[in-house]
C-alpha cells in the first residue's frame, strides 16, 4: 500500500511517499494540499497523531483534498487500512457500555432509524471487518473509522451520533 503526499494542489511541491501509518508527516513536507493513492485505503486527519476530522481515500488522485473534502486545514496524519477479506460482523448499542437495545449488523445500513428504529448507538463492539460510521442517514456527514475492537462510549469523539454505516470492501482498493 502506498500513497503520495504534495504540499501543494494538483500534485505540486515537495512530496512523500507513505507505506503505512504515519502520526504526524510535517517533517517530510510542511503541508498536504493533494495525493495520489495508488494503493489500498487509508483514513485521512487533518490533525497530527490520527486526531480531528477523519476523511476516507482510495485508489486514485486527489488534486484538491480541501475543497474536495470540504476540509477547514491539511492533511496532517493517515492510517492505512489494511484489506479484510471475509464476513462483517459488528453489534451496535443505543446506549454507552453496550447497554440499551442491541443489534448485530453483517451488512451495510444507510439509515439507522428506518432499519432498527434507533434514533442514535452510543458504543459499538466490532468483531469483523472494517467500517465506515456516519454521522447522518446515506453516508453523509462526518465519518469516523472502526476496525475490529470495542468502543465502549462515542461521547469522546466529539460527541458524535452515527445514523449510517458500511463496510469497507476488498473491491475498493
Amino acid at each position: 500500500m502506498k500513497v503520495t503526499f504534495y504540499e501543494e494542489r494538483n500534485f505540486q511541491g515537495r512530496s512523500y511517499d507513505c507505506t503505512g501509518d504515519s502520526g504526524d508527516f510535517s517533517s517530510y513536507v510542511s503541508h498536504c494540499h493533494s495525493c495520489r493513492v495508488h494503493s489500498g485505503c487509508w483514513m485521512m486527519y487533518d490533525h497530527p497523531n490520527y486526531m480531528g476530522n477523519q476523511y476516507f481515500f482510495r485508489r486514485g488522485e486527489y488534486s484538491d483534498c480541501m475543497s474536495m473534502f470540504g476540509m477547514s486545514s491539511c492533511i496532517r496524519s493517515c492510517r492505512m487500512i489494511s484489506m479484510h477479506r471475509g464476513s462483517y460482523r459488528m453489534r451496535i448499542y443505543e446506549r454507552e457500555n453496550f447497554m440499551g437495545q442491541m443489534y448485530e449488523m453483517m451488512d451495510d445500513c444507510d439509515n439507522l432509524m428506518d432499519r432498527y428504529h434507533m434514533s442514535h448507538c452510543q458504543s459499538c463492539h466490532v468483531m469483523d471487518g472494517h467500517w465506515l460510521m456516519y454521522e447522518q442517514p446515506h453516508y453523509r456527514g462526518k465519518m469516523s473509522y472502526f476496525r475490529p475492537g470495542e468502543y465502549r462510549n462515542f461521547s469522546n469523539m466529539d460527541g458524535m451520533r452515527f445514523m449510517s454505516m458500511r463496510r469497507i470492501m476488498d473491491s475498493w482498493y
